[in-house]
């Protein structure tokens, strides 16, 4: 399986909110942390700066233009303004009655067109790829992948105009094409070599096969010797490579993927215990239990009781 198939498949977009920002200079919109949430903006026209408030290990002003695309996972708060030096306003002031519409703002002069929203995710199934990503996603689009992103963005204006039977669903899933997307080009933008963290070594030819064939089979007894063979590297230059890139050592990241598989599987299906640990490679059910304990503070049978409960 595609790691971003995988990770893009158990987690779901429970609800999404946005609206198209009409600002004419000066103007700047604030915004306060929110927990279980991303953030997005797509800027259409013009320009303007972005600021994270926190979570960053620098708090630079970031120039962003039109064709720009902007995704704050963690739901970090920051301010977008035309000017780092402009003031801003509390942006559910200004957008509360105006969400999936039009919001006006700002002093008359240069005008800028942002697109803009939030995503609120399932905690269970979001967490593996939001603590995988970096505190800001600053992708600069071609006009192909900024076409494709308006188009899915105007789908979504539409469905959020005229609600209809469904449109609840429609419109997470929507949600959940958008911010793929805005992970898929941002990935584009990297350089494998370069770059470090775990969307970056999905792109590297040698980890990212390393990568590819642990998600295929999770289950199997990998070894770090047959993981180096695969990448067609040493084992201490590959167990090197590997932990610079994701941070992890090898077998680590397995364990790790592991105990994200039993969690959906723990989540989605009334498999016994037993079969779930098989299923992610544990011949004994009490090393399982140990495991699975270890990575999520909570035994199976407690883990899955508390899924059922958070999705009454």
């Amino acid at each position: 399986m595609d790691p971003l198939d995988e990770v893009f498949s158990a987690m779901r977009v429970e609800s999404a909110l946005y609206a198209r920002l009409e600002a004419t200079a000066p103007w700047g919109l604030s915004t306060r942390r929110g927990d279980n949430q991303a953030r997005f903006g797509l800027m259409l026209r013009g320009g303007g700066w972005l600021t994270l408030d926190e979570g960053a290990s620098h708090r630079e002003p970031i120039a962003l233009v039109a064709g720009d695309c902007f995704v704050i996972p963690h739901g970090l708060p920051y301010t977008l303004r035309d000017d780092p030096k402009s003031s801003t306003v509390n942006c559910v002031d200004v957008v509360r009655a105006n969400i999936g519409g039009v919001v006006p703002l700002g002093g008359g002069g240069a005008g800028t067109t942002v697109i803009s929203g939030w995503f609120t995710f399932d905690p269970y199934g979001a967490r593996p790829l939001l603590d995988l990503l970096p505190p800001l996603l600053h992708i600069r689009m071609d006009q192909d992948r900024t076409h494709l992103l308006q188009a899915t963005l105007q789908l979504l204006a539409m469905e959020t105009a005229q609600r209809g039977l469904g449109s609840g669903l429609i419109v997470s899933r929507l949600a959940d094409i958008i911010f793929a997307q805005a992970v898929r080009a941002y990935i584009d933008s990297l350089d494998a070599e370069a770059d470090t963290g775990w969307l970056a070594a999905l792109s590297d030819r040698r980890i990212g096969a390393a990568l590819h064939l642990l998600h295929k089979d999770v289950a199997s007894s990998w070894t770090v010797e047959a993981l180096a063979a695969a990448a067609g590297m040493s084992r201490s230059a590959f167990a090197l490579r590997f932990k610079e890139k994701v941070g992890q050592s090898p077998l680590d990241y397995l364990t790790r993927w592991r105990m994200f598989r039993a969690g959906h599987l723990l989540r989605h299906t009334d498999k016994p215990l037993a079969e779930v640990a098989s299923s992610v490679g544990y011949e004994s059910e009490a090393a399982f239990n140990k495991a699975f304990k270890r990575s999520t503070g909570a035994a199976p049978g407690a883990y899955r009781r508390s899924a059922l409960l958070a999705a009454v």
